[in-house]
């Protein structure tokens, strides 16, 4: 770890605006594999979290002298356990996991791997190396030479071997996670067909291929997480993305509000790009006496910012006890996509106008005027 990091830390001037964040697991390269021998060092060079996620990639040394490129996976299982748990079983010491390698200009590469439980983290993990071979005029420490092989959890796969090569060109690791190939306590086979699977809710994104609203075409299946350590990204103007058109969004057949040209914009800025449980990032339009259905958050949190045009959003009438108290606004009934009709509170927005909905929370929106209703959006996992 490096000293200056403790020094800026502990700074009293960083006591003014201090925002605390967990540290990155750059500074905490001792608790790997190959650290429980002394011989071995891990020199660290950049982490992602996503999710119960860590990807970890860098470089392993062994008496001082670098051997091999590594990529580090850690799981904690904790989607995968409410999945293997709908079938009535449990999870085992062992998680297979699906894993894609994107490296800069090259073919995404696949392969599956097992993940081993580790207490150090209370997960699972595996570090794939690029080899396994020990230098020439060296060997492996017996207490890492146990750790090696097809299944263990120091291994190596012969298809990641270009990929793992360039670090710096490795941008892209796509993940989904499955139970035990053996149940546990009963060590009864797992066939593919009944496994279960944590491939984040069965992710898709949104693509613009089609201008045809609410076209399929437009839903991209990704079914797993994608860990992206591209370092930042520049959009210059958003309006430049093609809009992904929707009719009736959140609406039911026999909603009042829905007729063929309900047509509203969205121009899906970011999305698997995200770490952390965001799930996208996005720029919607509201076209002048069109409406985006009310709609109810199960599991999720959605932040609205208006900046641009006036319209009228709905929230559910107990959500915001603030607004709950206020008499001066209007409760109206709104169908509920999905649901039965609920009382919401009616709110004229603007530009500066935040709605921020939680778990539960209910809200929709729509403009009644002649101008185009703009804001920005992002959706979380609450969990």
């Amino acid at each position: 770890m490096d000293p200056r990091f403790n020094d800026i830390a502990a700074d009293p001037r960083n006591s003014i605006f201090q925002v605390m964040f967990f540290p990155d697991r750059v500074y905490h390269a001792q608790y790997l594999n190959a650290t429980r021998s002394s011989r071995y060092r891990y020199v660290v060079q950049e982490v992602r979290g996503k999710s119960e996620i860590t990807t970890l990639k860098g470089y392993v040394f062994i008496d001082g002298l670098q051997i091999c490129n590594f990529l580090r996976i850690e799981a904690r299982g904790g989607r995968l356990a409410e999945v293997v748990r709908e079938r009535g079983r449990l999870m085992g010491p062992d998680i297979i996991a699906n894993v894609g390698l994107t490296a800069v200009g090259g073919p995404r590469v696949d392969a599956q791997v097992r993940m081993h439980f580790c207490p150090w983290i209370h997960g699972y993990q595996v570090e794939l190396w690029e080899t396994l071979d020990a230098p020439s005029g060296k060997h492996h420490d017996y207490q890492v030479v146990d750790m090696m092989g097809y299944r263990g959890s120091i291994t190596k796969v012969p298809e990641f071997a270009g990929a793992l090569a360039d670090l710096g060109g490795l941008k892209r690791i796509d993940l989904a996670f499955r139970e035990n190939d053996v149940s546990y306590p009963f060590r009864t086979i797992v066939e593919d067909k009944d496994a279960a699977w944590d491939n984040y809710y069965k992710r898709n994104i949104q693509v613009p291929n089609t201008n045809e609203p609410s076209s399929d075409h437009n839903t991209v299946e990704q079914n797993g997480y994608g860990v992206d350590f591209e370092r930042g990204w520049f959009i210059k103007k958003v309006r430049d993305i093609p809009p992904v058109r929707y009719r009736n969004g959140m609406m039911e057949p026999g909603n009042p509000n829905a007729r063929d040209d309900n047509i509203i914009e969205m121009r899906w800025v970011l999305q698997q790009e995200f770490g952390g449980t965001v799930v996208f990032f996005h720029e919607v339009t509201i076209p002048p006496h069109t409406v985006e259905g009310t709609h109810q958050h199960i599991g999720s949190e959605e932040l609205y910012y208006v900046f641009e045009g006036r319209g009228v959003a709905y929230m559910g009438a107990e959500d915001d006890p603030k607004l709950a108290r206020d008499d001066t606004i209007p409760v109206v009934t709104r169908p509920i996509y999905g649901l039965d009709p609920k009382p919401c509170k009616k709110l004229d927005v603007a530009p500066g106008s935040v709605i921020y909905t939680k778990s539960g929370g209910i809200h929709g929106i729509e403009n009644p005027f002649d101008e185009p209703l703009r804001f920005a959006a992002f959706l979380y996992h609450s969990t």
